[in-house]
């Protein structure tokens, strides 16, 4: 039997973040995912924030403990692409994604803890990419931001993970979504060529990983990167 958890997913309206949120609700806990636009799944309470404004996720998060009870679980999942080769990328490409996907961790993190801190007990969850350990061409930005996830985990365990709070990283390839769908075939082919499962993930594949990690059975797992690839990043 699943202990209920209050969960907050970050970037729960879409994708992979869409996803997990579904997930964590079919374990039965109470659920709530942070949108700029849009809303999450049925059953989930969506809150209006963005991670690149701390003001707006204080009273996000004010709301969902005066909904759903302290925070028990988060998922740092909002992310941005700017893709774009390095001596074309501009300091506002740069910039803006490391705001969004690292200083957004960062600050979501920062604030949802609190709550854990006091109950001795909480799951940390940053959502990376294989291309943060393995790298990609025209994705230095994007890259950057997402290996340095693990070093925030891992610090973040060394800081807390004496109060039964974890702080884990899951690193999916390539998911089938709607971007992924609109790449022409023989590019989809190409990629596919390069992982050694021979498909794309599903976005619940994910979300599994994520659910596993949130749950009582990985009490002692912190600190660690969990790929979701089919295989393509092993060793990175």
């Amino acid at each position: 039997m699943t202990t209920a958890r209050t969960v907050l997913v970050s970037g729960g309206n879409r994708g992979i973040g869409y996803a997990i949120a579904e997930r964590f609700i079919a374990d039965g806990h109470r659920v709530a995912v942070t949108a700029r636009s849009g809303k999450g799944p049925v059953g989930s309470l969506t809150v209006t924030a963005d991670v690149t404004d701390g003001e707006s996720l204080d009273s996000a998060i004010a709301q969902v403990e005066a909904e759903l009870g302290p925070i028990e679980v988060v998922v740092a999942n909002a992310g941005i692409t700017k893709d774009m080769l390095l001596l074309r990328m501009t300091d506002d490409d740069f910039e803006t994604v490391i705001d969004t996907n690292l200083t957004g961790s960062f600050r979501l993190v920062k604030r949802a803890i609190k709550s854990m801190m006091k109950q001795r007990y909480g799951r940390v969850i940053f959502i990376s990419s294989v291309v943060g350990l393995y790298g990609s061409p025209g994705q230095i930005n994007y890259s950057a931001s997402k290996s340095a996830l693990v070093g925030f985990a891992r610090s973040l365990t060394r800081e807390l993970g004496g109060r039964g709070i974890t702080a884990n990283v899951v690193a999916p390839g390539f998911i089938e979504t709607d971007m992924t769908a609109s790449l022409p075939e023989e590019q989809q082919a190409e990629y596919k060529r390069n992982i050694p499962a021979g498909r794309f993930a599903q976005p619940s594949e994910v979300a599994a990983a994520v659910s596993w990690l949130a749950s009582d059975d990985a009490a002692y797992i912190s600190g660690a990167v969990i790929p979701v690839d089919g295989g393509l990043g092993m060793g990175h």
